[in-house]
């Protein structure tokens, strides 16, 4: 039996900044059919700098919260996702119904491995008015750590090790499978932050440093999209 097509990719120099956010700040802006999902009541939001290498090789950078439908099936729902490759941008649109934008990024690997990544959208913000700067992000991060698999049942688990995605919305929602082996997780540093990515996508401002982590690399294969089943009444 010839097997399914999947997308694969090697995802390298991850960044996870997690942000707690009121459960009831980011529910109204997830699908009805989605319900967030938190660790001990707490609710997260997560931006990710990485790249990705692949049959199309670019930066990218999301911002994503935790989801699940019913008490089952924990994923990830993204609120933007900034890529640097037009083509890219174009295909996931398309066929996984993903929020993708088109940003000019710039990613450089200094001393002790530490990853400075600077971003820029391109066009007009969503919910700015005329003349508005468009979304940024800046930071600076590195390895602090041994690596190490997050342990199951921990805050790191929780965080990262999600293997499935939302996309479209109530009418359409759409799910896909991604397949990896466990982040080789390791504790980091954050410098020099800055971002209004979470500001576009209608979040509260953070008062608070991230909690950062860091993964050198994985190898990721991603089934194609298909549409949600109903939940059960």
């Amino acid at each position: 039996m010839r097997e399914p097509p999947v997308l694969r990719q090697s995802w390298q120099h991850l960044a996870f900044l997690h942000w707690e956010v009121a459960p009831d700040v980011l529910a109204p802006q997830v699908p009805r059919d989605l319900e967030i999902d938190t660790f001990e009541g707490r609710a997260f939001v997560t931006v990710v700098p990485f790249t990705i290498e692949g049959l199309l090789s670019f930066h990218e950078i999301n911002v994503r919260t935790y989801v699940h439908r019913g008490g089952r099936d924990p994923g990830v729902w993204f609120f933007s996702l900034d890529a640097a490759s037009r083509l890219a941008v174009a295909g996931a649109r398309v066929a996984y119904k993903l929020p993708y934008f088109f940003a000019r990024i710039a990613m450089q690997v200094g001393e002790g491995g530490a990853v400075t990544y600077r971003a820029r959208r391109l066009g007009r913000p969503a919910r700015a008015p005329r003349g508005a700067e468009p979304p940024r992000f800046a930071c600076t991060y590195a390895p602090a750590g041994p690596a190490a698999e997050a342990r199951p049942g921990t805050l790191e688990a929780f965080l990262v090790e999600r293997y499935l995605l939302y996309a479209g919305d109530s009418r359409r929602l759409r799910t896909a499978r991604v397949h990896h082996p466990p982040y080789p997780l390791q504790p980091a540093t954050v410098t020099d932050l800055d971002q209004t990515l979470t500001l576009e996508a209608g979040l509260p401002p953070s008062t608070t440093p991230p909690l950062c982590h860091y993964a050198s690399r994985v190898d990721v294969r991603i089934d194609l999209p298909h549409r949600a089943h109903p939940l059960a009444p």
